[in-house]
């Protein structure tokens, strides 16, 4: 067990800021989720502002962590391993914003009922991203951190598959050439999503096993 103090010293700020951004990612991510099941009916459009916030808030947080630092005794190792998790945080809500883009320009439903269950390993691998970030205050767990990153990796590798099975079934199906387009490249890019998850266990990871 370790203290994430040793990196930080003994203001809470850090483990503050962390969590907050890990929030906004779940936030992002959940709001997609919404997103997505809303394109496989015929209900409202949600409001596109909603994720330009949640890409600020976390944008802002990263900005205060960076000056945090910039004020806080730190060694080099120490500070690139908070900068790394703060801007693998950030790349989670950038990445939803450029997925909402494109999708609030697809016109008409997207019925492959495989979409669903991207959205679903969202949020999934979301929750674990907030739980590795919050078992970093005070003290953790190697073995909750590796049991939650088995988790994370086991969402990457369904989503892998899911994706997969979703371009499959655009070469097979009725689509014509502007939609196996369009929505190959909406199926990788949600699925990039779940990568960042996983790349920000993964640097959650690193960190324990070099201060423990």
């Amino acid at each position: 067990m370790f203290s994430l103090r040793k990196l930080m010293g003994k203001d809470d700020k850090f483990f503050d800021l962390l969590e907050a951004s890990a929030e906004e990612a779940r936030t992002s991510i959940g709001l997609l989720s919404r997103f997505i099941q809303t394109r496989q009916t015929e209900g409202p459009p949600p409001n596109l502002d909603e994720f330009m916030q949640s890409r600020r808030n976390d944008k802002r947080i990263t900005q205060e962590i960076t000056e945090a630092l910039g004020r806080t005794f730190v060694t080099p190792l120490e500070r690139e391993d908070i900068e790394a998790l703060s801007a693998s945080l950030y790349r989670i809500p950038k990445t939803v914003e450029k997925i909402v883009e494109r999708l609030s320009i697809y016109p008409g439903r997207i019925t492959q009922e495989g979409f669903i269950r991207q959205a679903e390993l969202l949020d999934k691998a979301a929750v674990e991203v907030v739980f590795m970030i919050r078992q970093l205050r005070g003290g953790t767990n190697m073995e909750k951190i590796r049991e939650a990153q088995d988790r994370l990796q086991f969402a990457e590798g369904e989503a892998d598959k899911v994706m997969l099975g979703l371009i499959k079934e655009l070469y097979h199906g009725p689509f014509d050439a502007k939609q196996v387009v369009f929505l190959q490249e909406l199926y990788e890019m949600v699925e990039k999503v779940v990568d960042r998850c996983r790349d920000t266990g993964n640097v959650v990871v690193q960190i324990v096993l070099k201060s423990s």
